[in-house]
């Protein structure tokens, strides 16, 4: 295996997928010869050649029409939103067309549409550009939303989410583009859509999160297990649809649940998670589930955001508060 950065292992997941299929087209704002602004498809124009990876005007709008035409004519769009707090541009073209094709054409047509998107904070950008607004989508029926963690992962899924025919949201955390490398298969591998990931196994606390949030709460994690509390941490990396099978299975076990995300108390995708636990598992928790969130604002301005995320001693702190209920 090769150790690869997340960056990388995206980059060579749509590289493997375009490589196996020439209906896969890349197109965004400077993925071309820029290679995009995290250098996520550099080189990609290269080897393929400008007429299957090529820039777009400075439009969302227009990637999602242009993405709209491409997926109902056969080919398999990759479409990137150069940061995902833009996605209210194209809002329209993914929550009111994309989303509803299958439907509307009683089957007769597909989306087969990857939107992949850069998000999340830690990394001090401007205004817009950190917003995690993956609850809009995960409410949207008909879209499937998907956020990894680690290289190997991101690899996996993106290929999966490219192969399936109906539109896929591939959210891309920026902190973790290039702060850690991981063991990553070469050539052509895929995960399943829809599944959950057991990233630490435990008997005390289920821990459910989801993107940077899994390297918080893990090492949230390994402090509490030098005060003998034993937490499981799950990684959803697919957060629409939810593997509620794999979520309840754990709180059966442990009997206790927080839920982890970077996006606000009132956004996100942790109020659904925890409804479903109500609903699901409610006979078998000792304590209410708890919630490790953003405050209810506006994302804070760099100078402020490390006070305003999540970190590992919240976690800490709210996994004490169910050991204790």
């Amino acid at each position: 295996m090769a150790q690869m950065t997340m960056i990388q292992a995206i980059t060579d997941a749509m590289r493997v997928e375009m490589k196996r299929d020439e209906k896969v087209l890349l197109f965004g704002e400077d993925v071309g010869k820029n290679g995009g602004v995290f250098r996520a498809t550099e080189g990609l124009q290269d080897e393929l050649g400008e007429d299957r990876v090529f820039d777009t005007p400075l439009a969302e709008s227009g990637i999602g029409g242009l993405a709209i035409g491409l997926g109902l004519t056969g080919f398999r769009p990759i479409m990137e939103v150069q940061f995902f707090g833009f996605v209210f541009e194209v809002f329209d073209s993914i929550a009111a067309q994309m989303a509803r094709m299958r439907y509307r054409s009683g089957g007769a047509y597909s989306q087969p549409i990857t939107i992949r998107s850069p998000f999340g904070g830690g990394v001090k950008t401007p205004e817009l550009h950190a917003d995690s607004l993956e609850g809009l989508m995960a409410q949207t029926p008909g879209l499937k939303v998907v956020i990894p963690s680690t290289p190997y992962d991101a690899k996996g899924l993106l290929i999966a989410s490219i192969r399936d025919n109906d539109p896929v949201v591939f959210l891309e955390h920026m902190k973790l583009y290039r702060s850690f490398r991981g063991e990553v298969p070469e050539g052509d591998y895929t995960i399943e859509l829809g599944k959950a990931d057991v990233k630490r196994e435990g008997t005390d606390v289920s821990i459910i999160t989801y993107g940077a949030m899994v390297h918080t709460s893990l090492k949230a994690a390994e402090e509490l297990e030098k005060e003998n509390i034993n937490v499981e941490v799950i990684d959803l990396m697919t957060v629409s649809p939810l593997d509620i099978d794999t979520i309840v299975e754990s709180v059966k076990k442990t009997g206790r649940a927080i839920v982890v995300q970077e996006a606000q108390r009132q956004a996100g995708i942790a109020a659904n998670v925890v409804t479903e636990i109500q609903e699901r598992a409610i006979l078998h928790l000792e304590a209410p589930v708890l919630r490790v969130t953003a405050p209810d604002t506006v994302f804070a301005f760099a100078q402020g955001e490390d006070m305003w995320l999540p970190d590992h001693k919240d976690v800490v702190a709210k996994v004490k508060e169910v050991v204790n209920f």
